[in-house]
């Protein structure tokens, strides 16, 4: 905890900190104003609700898929503080297209012609800016931080992120519409000047012929990260676990409505729980490692996920209750039910059990390859990552069109979970240095 407040107090990380937590934030404010609006106000239909919810975060995860290699190459190759500048500026020209999709669509101006295709067009936008910065927020850690601070400036961004997830989750279920188009773009103008702080990060590598064909570059960086057995076990066990994410942020919003039959701020509470979770957890995970880099906790943290997904289930399955007014709860209304706080709590150990899984693994990524290669490694598990959540947020959102109930949907997870636990377990029996392990990572 003591190197977590002492790195707040070092320009080396705290504008770097900053940006990427206004990224985060103006991500997830834009993405749940537009999915509430289009949910609560467009479509009446639970089937269509979960499906467009699916092609949201499909929208927003495909650029990873497209050019995860890409950015890998350029944040590797090039200033990594530079490739922030101009991405931060990209930001400004993006919500400015989002504010007005949803302008459009608050007037009731071509809501189907026109609004909602530049409110998706602008999610994509959005989830290219991230697949550019994603990598650096992570790769630049080792360039700018001592070797024992590293796990703690990656919890740091984890849990600063989720924090901004869950503070942008809050603002966009609860400010009108308006306020909304205002924010994302003062936010995204606000993000730039931070950014401008960040401290030079040189290349770390003499080369600099980046691979522009897709393709080809998606295979290389696929066969670096399956090269490494660290790293292969780290890439597969985050890309289980973000999957497992994308199929309940797929799920939340259409369950709250039509499970639980709450409104959209209760919503956006539900989500608020998750990110907050994971919060906690990431930094959580720091205090029990002391700084070291080790995959200790991660398998018995993705089982108590599992077991705590088993009893979110049931919960979900129990409850029977409906407003007496015939309307969706409020949250004042959906707080007063008996199964509430506990389905909340529930969902906060969730997550907070994601934190501790995963925030080791991220400093796998950046600490078992060489720093000229560090962004190329978080590129690939973006990439990795990403491929999986299509398919999961594709198969939630084909499961709900095929009227599958939600609850049942959220089953899916538990095999993933089980997966995601045997990963953990081989990589750090190899850390341990088991050389049965190790036999089978070759």
């Amino acid at each position: 905890m003591t190197t977590s407040t002492n790195l707040m107090r070092q320009r080396r990380f705290l504008p770097l900190f900053l940006t990427q937590l206004l990224n985060a934030l103006n991500d997830n404010l834009y993405k749940q104003a537009m999915v509430l609006f289009v949910v609560y106000q467009v479509y009446d239909s639970p089937e269509t609700e979960t499906f467009v919810s699916g092609i949201a975060t499909a929208l927003f995860v495909l650029p990873f898929v497209l050019f995860s290699a890409t950015s890998g190459q350029l944040a590797d190759m090039r200033n990594k503080t530079t490739i922030i500048r101009w991405i931060k500026f990209a930001e400004i020209i993006i919500m400015s297209v989002g504010a007005t999709g949803l302008l459009l669509a608050a007037k009731g101006v071509q809501v189907g012609t026109l609004a909602i295709p530049l409110m998706f067009l602008a999610l994509f936008a959005m989830g290219m800016h991230s697949t550019f910065f994603g990598p650096i927020k992570y790769a630049i850690l080792p360039q700018h931080l001592e070797k024992d601070e590293v796990l703690a400036g990656t919890g740091l961004v984890e849990a600063g992120t989720y924090v901004a997830i869950l503070v942008g989750m809050m603002l966009g279920g609860a400010m009108p519409i308006m306020w909304s188009i205002i924010a994302v773009i003062a936010i995204a103008l606000v993000g730039y000047l931070v950014c401008r702080w960040v401290p030079p990060a040189p290349p770390q590598t003499e080369e600099t012929k980046v691979d522009w064909n897709p393709i080809r570059a998606s295979r290389s960086l696929i066969a670096f990260s399956m090269g490494n057995p660290e790293l292969r076990y780290s890439v597969l066990a985050i890309s289980y676990f973000w999957t497992i994410a994308a199929i309940l942020s797929v799920q939340f919003i259409p369950l709250a409505k039509n499970v639980l039959l709450a409104d959209k701020q209760v919503a956006a509470v539900m989500l608020v729980a998750f990110s907050a979770g994971i919060a906690i957890g990431s930094v959580s995970i720091n205090a029990l490692l002391k700084g070291a880099i080790s995959a200790r906790y991660c398998a018995p943290s993705v089982l108590a996920l599992g077991v705590l997904l088993i009893g979110f289930y049931l919960l979900c399955r129990a409850w029977n209750l409906s407003p007496a007014s015939g309307a969706l709860f409020t949250v004042s209304e959906f707080i007063a039910q008996p199964l509430a706080l506990v389905l909340l709590t529930n969902l906060v150990l969730i997550a907070v059990a994601g934190g501790m899984f995963v925030v080791p693994l991220y400093a796998f990524l950046t600490t078992k390859v060489d720093k000229s290669e560090a962004s190329r490694s978080v590129a690939a598990n973006n990439f990795i990552s990403s491929v999986f959540m299509v398919v999961g947020a594709g198969a939630a959102g084909a499961l709900g069109f095929l009227g599958i109930p939600l609850q049942e949907q959220l089953l899916i997870s538990l095999f993933l979970c089980l997966l995601s636990a045997q990963l953990a377990r081989k990589l750090h029996a190899l850390e341990a240095g088991n050389p049965r392990a190790a036999d089978a990572a070759r």
